[in-house]
């Protein structure tokens, strides 16, 4: 199967918003957007709504995958659609009617992911794995930014990818959670080819050099792992 190209998605959380026209600048080298919604339901935390999706899209050309940390997303969906969102990304634990809601996405022509929270077992992903166009390893415990990488994510991975060798299939996986230039490496050699990134972007004054550092790390964890 063809491998897909790494890509860095920073993470809107981590974002100053006073000034997120110059925020999405600073970042015009990645080749994604990360935008988490939380309810303070599915997950403590509260974060931001379609009226900042708007904002985003209006000042930025790099597509946007919505993340949806919330209870039952289907109440919620049409209005990020409505907002200009280009992927989904909603969680196993969080939707009863899963295919249904990846059908929904679809029909809307946008990608749909489906996330796993770290003590969620890969092989509920068995009935859909054939359906989505991506998956998320959460390398943290969702609702919170900064956190620490959780170590045995990178084992996780390879689960996902050999279930999707199994299947014959080839969605993207991601991971999101605690991802800097050391362990990008690490998830990239285990399978992940898009990395979600906060803090280890933000934090640095020259982002575009962060973005670069964790393209770089990832490219050659892929290349040992093609290699192995």
């Amino acid at each position: 199967m063809d491998t897909h190209p790494i890509c860095i998605a920073p993470s809107m959380l981590s974002a100053n918003f006073m000034k997120l026209s110059d925020e999405l600048s600073s970042i015009a080298t990645a080749d994604y957007l990360h935008f988490d919604v939380m309810d303070g339901h599915f997950v403590p935390n509260l974060s931001f709504g379609c009226p900042i999706l708007r904002a985003v899209k209006a000042s930025s050309d790099l597509p946007v995958d919505v993340h949806l940390m919330v209870d039952n997303p289907e109440t919620t969906l049409e209005w990020y659609l409505d907002a200009g969102a280009d992927s989904f990304t909603i969680h196993m634990e969080a939707q009863t009617h899963l295919k249904r809601l990846i059908d929904t996405i679809h029909s809307a022509h946008k990608r749909a992911c489906v996330a796993l929270n770290p003590a969620t077992a890969v092989m509920n992903l068995d009935d859909v794995i054939e359906d989505v166009d991506m998956v998320l390893v959460m390398s943290v415990n969702p609702g919170f930014g900064g956190q620490s990488f959780i170590e045995s994510t990178c084992k996780k991975i390879a689960k996902v990818k050999a279930l999707c060798d199994e299947h014959g299939v080839n969605p993207v996986i991601e991971v999101d959670g605690g991802i800097n230039a050391h362990n990008a490496y690490d998830v990239a050699r285990a399978g992940a080819t898009m990395l979600v990134a906060g803090s280890s972007v933000f934090n640095e004054h020259d982002r575009s050099a962060a973005i670069e550092a964790l393209r770089s790390s990832a490219q050659r964890g892929a290349l040992e792992a093609k290699r192995a």
